[in-house]
């Protein structure tokens, strides 16, 4: 057994930085999510729309196949249950539904792009603390199940909104 006297530790670092590359990359991703929802935003909502995007996104759970991105079950359920409860907040609070004639539509929100960059910078910030504790690999998996856990509630509400706002008839909408 490895012996340290007190003080002998590594002294654990409070953020690392990322490579100039990764910011870039990063925020080019950040500008190509921003101007697809803007462009989703004038487009009708149907409910393959919802539903598609959490099933196709759970298609990336197969990565804790691979034993490098796995990370115990308790830091799993917090990570999910801090996208559930605390991250997707902000989303279903910006995100409002709409009957317009025959179809629903997004009704546009200013908060909503102000809350895209917010996320984006929680995301970046929590993510240079964690890359000091965990392996590039478990970082990209806590990650991945905090924003399944955020999308999930979100398109949760969207569905009941749509199913909600479908149910009115188109008379009832008009004047």
């Amino acid at each position: 057994m490895n012996y340290r006297p007190f003080g002998a530790y590594r002294k654990i670092e409070l953020m690392v930085l990322p490579p100039i590359s990764s910011v870039i990359a990063s925020l080019f991703g950040l500008a190509a999510v921003t101007v697809w929802r803007l462009h989703e935003s004038r487009r009708a909502v149907t409910l393959k729309k919802i539903i598609i995007p959490p099933m196709g996104m759970a298609t990336g759970f197969s990565m804790f196949i691979v034993p490098a991105f796995r990370v115990p079950w308790a830091w799993a359920a917090v990570a999910f249950v801090i996208g559930v409860v605390a991250l997707s907040l902000p989303l279903v609070m910006t995100t409002r539904l709409e009957r317009q004639g025959d179809v629903v539509m997004m009704r546009r929100s200013n908060a909503f792009l102000a809350v895209l960059f917010g996320l984006a910078a929680v995301r970046f910030l929590a993510r240079g603390y964690f890359d000091t504790i965990l392996t590039v690999q478990q970082s990209a998996g806590i990650f991945f199940i905090l924003a399944f856990g955020m999308i999930v509630r979100w398109r949760g509400k969207l569905l009941a909104d749509y199913r909600r706002v479908k149910a009115v008839t188109p008379a009832a909408v008009t004047p």
